[in-house]
């Protein structure tokens, strides 16, 4: 009696299937990428492994513990597929929910590192600083791009932590500096730290990152470049 050849491995398992089926799309005259053991089901295998028992030869049958193996194997690489799927799933959900947060800040004001002002149309800027200690006043100064006084605004006293102002004599389209002087309650001057202000109009996720597109700048701001949010809406 001829002894059939019986696979004795997944792999072996696969790689006749794959034989199998390009063999019929050669018959056909067609091409299919259909026969690649890759995209073999959990249901493929299981119906390779039926005829592997059926085809199998009385006097060299299939040894059980390779059996249990291959049916181990099938199960993993099944597992890994739900597991890939469900992955998938989530990362799709935490973007679409990351949108819905970045899209909430549209129209609204953020600070990012910087010295900047930025006037809207109507000729008003907003600038944002943190003061290390209290001030009992501080000085702002606006520069022209050409280093030219443009305008100052004094403020009363200021709590540590994050202060703003707006300034009201700036020219749309124009970018000036700022600076800021403050002096403490023992006289001592106190460390400031400045901010640029844009308005948000809109949200980027180009390239898989999500980024701002911002009044006043012809580049997109990232997510992590934002230290806070003043909650201003635009005017």
């Amino acid at each position: 009696m001829t002894n059939l050849a019986v696979p004795n491995s997944a792999s072996s398992v696969a790689a006749a299937a794959s034989t199998t089926a390009n063999a019929g799309a050669t018959t056909s005259g067609t091409t299919s990428n259909a026969g690649s053991a890759a995209a073999l089901t959990q249901t493929d295998f299981i119906q390779l492994l039926t005829a592997q028992l059926q085809y199998q030869s009385p006097t060299n049958p299939a040894d059980p513990t390779e059996l249990a193996s291959e049916f181990a194997q099938i199960s993993t690489v099944d597992g890994i597929n739900q597991l890939n799927t469900t992955v998938s799933s989530i990362q799709s959900d935490s973007a679409a929910s990351q949108l819905a947060q970045a899209s909430s800040l549209v129209g609204k004001q953020v600070t990012v590192s910087g010295d900047s002002l930025i006037p809207n149309s109507a000729g008003v800027a907003t600038g944002a600083f943190n003061l290390a200690s209290a001030a009992q006043g501080a000085t702002v100064t606006i520069l022209s791009p050409n280093g030219t006084l443009a305008g100052t605004e004094t403020l009363g006293a200021l709590p540590a932590g994050q202060n703003s102002f707006t300034w009201a004599n700036g020219t749309a389209g124009t970018q000036y500096t700022y600076q800021v002087s403050a002096t403490g309650t023992s006289g001592a001057a106190v460390s400031v730290t400045p901010y640029t202000v844009y308005t948000v109009d809109g949200v980027n996720v180009s390239s898989g990152t999500q980024s701002f597109s911002v009044q006043g700048a012809s580049t997109t701001i990232p997510v992590s470049s934002i230290q806070s949010v003043l909650g201003g809406t635009a005017t």
